[in-house]
């Protein structure tokens, strides 16, 4: 599946360049992969009036792909082909794909947009085969496929060293090893991954994946202007990447900037309806930071129903319920971070999360110790 996943990943990538285009981001395009579902209804789940499907078919050196550009409204086809191709051909089938659909489309394109749809990928397919797959198994966000994704990374980048792609994802597998501590020294991770990816952006200072990369590296080393900034460049190169806006909206949040940070964050959720349950925590530190605990409860409590083991998420409920004089409740979501991760630190979050003005990690504080919970 890499290969078709892949394949598919980089034609919505390039569509989503176009600023005319809505994109839906890779996520949630993938929750209808194999299943028998009506177009219709695919379109009115995910808000979109235009569905392109298809399919990838690799065998040795020859690869079959089949596209059908649909009216999500009426079922009607907008344009279908088919590719036959050897696998040395797969670059120019994509770019194919991409112009066709525009084309379909009636969309007028500026130099802009045609620079925008240049490709990211490697003309080496030995190279995008390493790369297709580290970058899959680096979506599945695990210790294990991490490690996994590095090592294919970095075989794709030997074979071709001018692959920014394969160094912006190599960058975040590094960012996971410092976000989630599975390295032995997570500042050298970060370091790591900042190195990384000023090496993508300097190869190929369009790619989006690059600046994203480069982005985070910047927020968790606290230089806040500079991570909105490459942020923003992302979003400019690639209006519909939800994970730019996204990373955008983290930037502002620890800047103090929260109501420009829910903006943020409800662009990427419209991105990607299907969006990770991690976003419903950092709408709700935005909106703790505003005052406004009640609705950072009601967002909390809908990721708790989704993932019911966070720790971050029942801290924070504690910290609002806190604020709002519920103590009983307070002390109860405290008693469950601690049965959830009996290690959790107050102490080890101030000094990781990258607050510009560090009296912002203390309201939260100050809530868990209205509750009696900290001294």
């Amino acid at each position: 599946d890499y290969f078709a996943d892949g394949i598919s990943e980089d034609i919505i990538t390039a569509l989503s360049k176009l600023s005319q285009l809505f994109v839906i981001a890779r996520n949630s395009s993938f929750t209808f992969k194999g299943q028998n579902v009506r177009v219709q209804e695919v379109g009115a789940k995910l808000g979109v009036r235009h569905v392109l499907e298809g399919s990838v078919r690799k065998s040795g050196n020859r690869v079959r792909i089949t596209a059908q550009l649909i009216d999500a409204t009426t079922g009607g086809h907008l344009w279908a082909e088919r590719f036959d191709r050897d696998l040395t051909d797969i670059f120019a089938v994509q770019d194919d794909v991409t112009q066709q659909i525009v084309g379909a489309l009636a969309l007028n394109l500026t130099d802009g947009d045609r620079q925008r749809l240049a490709p990211e990928h490697s003309r080496d397919t030995e190279a995008y085969d390493y790369f297709l797959r580290g970058r899959e198994l680096w979506h599945r966000l695990t210790r294990e496929t991490n490690i996994a994704a590095r090592d294919l990374l970095q075989r794709a980048i030997e074979l071709d060293p001018t692959f920014a792609s394969a160094h912006a994802f190599l960058a975040l597998t590094h960012g996971l090893d410092y976000l989630n501590r599975w390295s032995a020294s997570p500042s050298e991770s970060m370091a790591q991954a900042e190195e990384v990816a000023t090496q993508a952006v300097t190869l190929d200072g369009s790619n989006p994946w690059a600046h994203w990369a480069l982005a985070i590296t910047k927020l968790y080393t606290r230089r806040h202007d500079g991570a909105i900034n490459e942020a923003e460049r992302a979003i400019v190169l690639n209006p519909n990447f939800a994970e730019g806006h996204v990373i955008l909206g983290e930037a502002l949040y620890y800047s103090g900037r929260s109501e420009e940070a829910l903006e943020s964050f409800a662009r990427g959720k419209t991105l990607n309806p299907y969006f990770p349950d991690v976003l419903l925590h950092f709408q709700a530190l935005a909106q703790f930071q505003l005052g406004r605990y009640e609705e950072a409860v009601d967002l909390l409590m809908q990721r708790l129903a989704r993932n019911a083991v966070t720790d971050v998420s029942r801290a924070l409920l504690a910290a609002c319920y806190g604020h709002l004089g519920r103590f009983a409740e307070a002390r109860a979501a405290w008693e469950e971070v601690l049965r959830v991760n009996p290690d959790y630190s107050l102490e080890y979050r101030r000094k990781v999360l990258p607050y510009k003005n560090p009296a912002d990690f203390e309201v939260a504080v100050d809530g868990l110790r209205k509750a009696g919970i900290v001294q």
